[in-house]
């Protein structure tokens, strides 16, 4: 093949592509939102929802272990039953969502703090440890203060999880040998 027929043979495969590259795709035939249909009597596009359509994953009836209240107030103590492996989901959400402001310890000293953020409240402030659960959980939920809200990052079961484990977190500041199950003393006396 000589050089001028290659050159022929390049040009004639580039016109081929470019008359192919047409924008069926980009202009398919569709409804753009909210763009009016003679296919429905309404004359819409899009339908309306379905009465009591709820998105996946929102539907938050009004409960204790949903809300962290009963009426107007604030459950006492966490609705669900606190098992070890809810204390360690609860440490690994606090880890990730709470130390950074309120320290591992719940001291109010984390890393942020550090480098000048407003220091929140400690978690062992007695004003903190006698706020009953829910009021801890609406707190996570909502926001409080400076504190930014955690729903959409922490889902429920999470928040229930992390207020079991900062009332541990209070517990330990201030345990006694007597505040250990008898069956686990001898364990805490040998170190």
């Amino acid at each position: 093949m000589t050089r001028s027929t290659k050159r022929t043979s390049f040009a004639c495969a580039l016109v081929v592509a470019s008359a192919a590259c047409r924008q069926d795709m980009h202009d398919a035939p569709r409804y753009e939102p909210y763009e009016k249909s003679d296919f429905f009597a309404d004359k819409r596009s899009a339908r309306p929802l379905v009465a009591g359509t709820v998105a996946r994953g929102h539907l938050n009836e009004p409960t204790p272990e949903t809300t962290g209240k009963v009426g107007t107030g604030f459950v006492a103590t966490v609705p669900v039953p606190v098992t070890m492996d809810l204390m360690r989901r609860g440490q690994e959400r606090y880890d990730i969502f709470c130390s950074p402001c309120h320290g591992l310890t719940g001291a109010g000293d984390g890393m942020v703090v550090q480098r000048g953020f407003r220091p929140p409240a400690s978690l062992h402030d007695p004003r903190m440890r006698a706020q009953p659960d829910g009021y801890l959980f609406d707190a996570i939920t909502n926001g409080f203060g400076a504190m930014p809200d955690y729903a959409a990052q922490v889902p429920i079961a999470d928040r229930w999880a992390v207020v079991a484990y900062i009332r541990a977190l209070q517990l330990s500041r201030n345990a006694t040998l007597a505040d250990v199950p008898a069956d686990h003393r001898s364990e805490m006396e040998h170190r």
